[in-house]
């Protein structure tokens, strides 16, 4: 008998989609099961659930209005329970009102007595996790699969949380997870199972079935190799991936997904460490031969055309009903389209009922298709093509570079190249690596550089200065993306309060605050980067202890003549002076500054570090009007 499966990714935000549930997809599809994903709201995902019920019965009682427009009032009434809310559901207009109003109460109540709870309708649920520091709405999600399911025998939660922390798991759940990949044929699920599930390919059509979108979803994932050579005390990749495996063929899983899902336009590889492989010459074969060569141009295939083959297939309507949805209404708002033609494509979606996600149906869709064809074939014909490019995405290792390497990687389009930087130890490696791959044709570069960590706040400054400065000397662009460590284990694994032993929390805020107005990333571009984080490692020292406010809105204090007045009060403190007064600005805690000090000239400092964030927003205040007017004075 066919399984009705629930896959559930915690609703915190994520730049990759969940590679494991996507495999699990393929997995249980395979094996004939009804396959569900979702992630967001809970809470909301019970209450449609509920009013998916109540509109089939609706239906089935007057099937004289169409219920499922109604379904966004009908979710609200049995939210909010408003009488507003229960009068647009529009009951009165069915000749069967009398009996309809019961139905509707009876679900209202469903939900509220929390009756749902007695009466599970998943036969397997699973459960992906993610980083430490989302460990409350981790176990949330967990404890709310554990009410799902039919039998918490068939609960399995894994990942990466789930791997690095599973007594805790247990402790805080009664579940105990899954640890590592799924290598082997993962007999838990089915004792017949006959698939090595981490090495089956990728179900990209539930990334469809959610509102939520992922940064970097129109791309082939996959993996190489598995694991690492390295044991860094900062990672979790040996714990995930014990064992280094050197070569995972790559060109059948490329290919497949080309086939059931069309072309994506770059491959992006998980790979921990791929240089460390001895089949390095394999995987970049198995790369050029899916056509990621240096130059290589995508063409996006025709979308609508795949979807509805896929729904013609059978092969997850949930999914390809609502990218259907979404592709007929952006190809309704294409500016390209003349009048007549935007007049017949809504036309034809009114006629279907094909305007609205709830009445949008496989059967709609598919009679149609040969009416809406010829727009998307208009559409998907005017393309220029688009460069691809292979990423590497977690780094390759600058410690392993050499000529015969770096000319491997030359054979195709890895752009950017991101070479691991995470400590000042390996600054020598690090540039030898980065002058070897320009002298192969490199120019785009990226890296992560860990902070926070056992290195000292300096460390930081320097590594940066270092990118900027190879940017500049050797003509490259190099986006540096310093990364705050988090424990993997013990206090502070699940929160982001953790602060190194050479760190504090000022020092954290102001890097914070920095980052703040460089977006993250520190490019190329030398006086730039001296504005931002200092001319040298003394300025910078002195930015981490500057007021918050004052690196927010860094030239506005300093136009007001603030900046220069805490500068002059701190150069008057004597060494002995600054060594009872940095640590309580070390404590970064500035609400009660009459309460920290009772000296006065250290109470006049301190109030520099106001919370000026408040004044700047209240429309009322003169630094407000004074921000207003330094604004338009600096437009251009």
């Amino acid at each position: 008998m066919n399984r009705n499966v629930l896959l559930l990714e915690p609703n915190y935000k994520n730049k990759f989609p969940p590679i494991a549930l996507m495999k699990l997809a393929t997995y249980f599809r395979l094996r004939g099961d009804n396959v569900v994903f979702y992630k967001g709201d809970l809470t909301e995902f019970v209450i449609n659930e509920i009013t998916s019920d109540c509109v089939d019965k609706l239906n089935q009682m007057d099937n004289s209005i169409n219920w499922k427009l109604r379904a966004n009032h009908i979710a609200k009434y049995i939210k909010y329970r408003k009488k507003s809310d229960l009068d647009k559901i529009g009951i009165e207009d069915s000749d069967f009102a009398i009996l309809l109003y019961p139905w509707i109460e009876h679900f209202k109540n469903y939900y509220h007595k929390k009756e749902y709870l007695n009466h599970p309708r998943w036969d397997w649920v699973g459960v992906t996790t993610l980083f430490t520091f989302y460990w409350d709405i981790t176990i949330e999600t967990i404890l709310f699969a554990k009410t799902m399911v039919k039998d918490v025998k068939n609960l399995m939660v894994g990942g990466v949380l789930a791997s690095i922390q599973p007594k805790e798991i247990e402790e805080a759940t009664g579940i105990k997870p899954h640890c590592g990949t799924l290598h082997t044929p993962y007999k838990d699920i089915d004792t017949d199972n006959p698939y090595i599930i981490d090495e089956l390919p990728l179900d990209y059509s539930i990334l469809d079935e959610i509102d939520y979108v992922y940064v970097d979803s129109a791309a082939y994932f996959s993996y190489a190799t598995r694991g690492c050579i390295r044991k860094c005390p900062f990672c979790a990749v040996p714990i995930l991936e014990p064992k280094y495996q050197p070569y995972l063929p790559l060109k059948e899983r490329v290919e497949r997904t080309k086939r059931l899902y069309g072309d994506k336009q770059n491959l992006l590889l998980m790979d921990n460490n791929v240089l460390a492989s001895k089949e390095l010459p394999q995987i970049i074969e198995d790369i050029c031969s899916c056509g990621f060569t240096p130059k290589a141009k995508y063409i996006e295939p025709n979308q609508y055309k795949i979807a509805v083959r896929n729904l013609r297939l059978g092969m997850n309507d949930r999914a390809y009903i609502r990218k259907c949805w979404k592709l007929l209404k952006e190809i309704n708002e294409m500016k390209s389209l003349n009048e007549s033609e935007r007049t017949r494509i809504y036309a034809l979606r009114e006629q279907y009922g094909l305007l609205h996600p709830e009445t949008c149906t496989k059967k709609a869709l598919t009679e149609t298709y040969k009416d809406f064809a010829t727009f998307f074939e208009k559409k998907y014909s005017r393309q220029k093509g688009r460069l691809r490019y292979v990423d590497f995405n977690q780094g390759v290792d600058a410690r392993l570079f050499t000529d015969e390497r770096v000319s491997l990687l030359s054979k195709i389009a890895v752009r950017p190249l991101r070479i691991a930087f995470d400590n000042i130890k390996t600054e020598t490696a690090y540039t030898k690596a980065l002058n070897l791959s320009v002298e192969y044709g490199f120019k785009d570069f990226s890296n992560y550089l860990l902070y926070n960590f056992d290195d000292k706040p300096v460390d930081l400054y320097h590594r940066l200065r270092v990118n900027v400065d190879l940017c500049e000397k050797l003509n490259v662009s190099i986006y540096s993306f310093p990364m705050k460590y988090h424990p993997i284990r013990d206090e502070h694994s699940h929160d982001r309060d953790y602060i190194g032993i050479h760190w504090n929390r000022k020092y954290i805020r102001a890097v914070q605050a920095i980052l703040n107005a460089t977006k993250g990333k520190v490019g190329r571009g030398l006086s730039f980067f001296e504005k931002a984080f200092g001319h040298d490692e003394e300025e910078y020292m002195e930015l981490l202890i500057m007021p918050e406010t004052f690196l927010l809105f860094r030239l506005f204090f300093e136009h007001l003549g603030y900046t220069q007045k805490w500068r002059e009060a701190m150069h008057e403190l004597s060494d002995e002076e600054k060594k009872e007064l940095y640590p309580i600005i070390f404590k970064n805690d500035f609400n009660n500054i009459e309460e920290l000090t009772s000296n006065e000239k250290f109470r006049y400092i301190l109030r520099f570090y106001k919370n000026y964030r408040a004044d700047i927003a209240n429309h009322e205040s003169d630094l407000y009007k004074l921000k207003k007017r330094f604004d338009e004075q600096n437009k251009y």
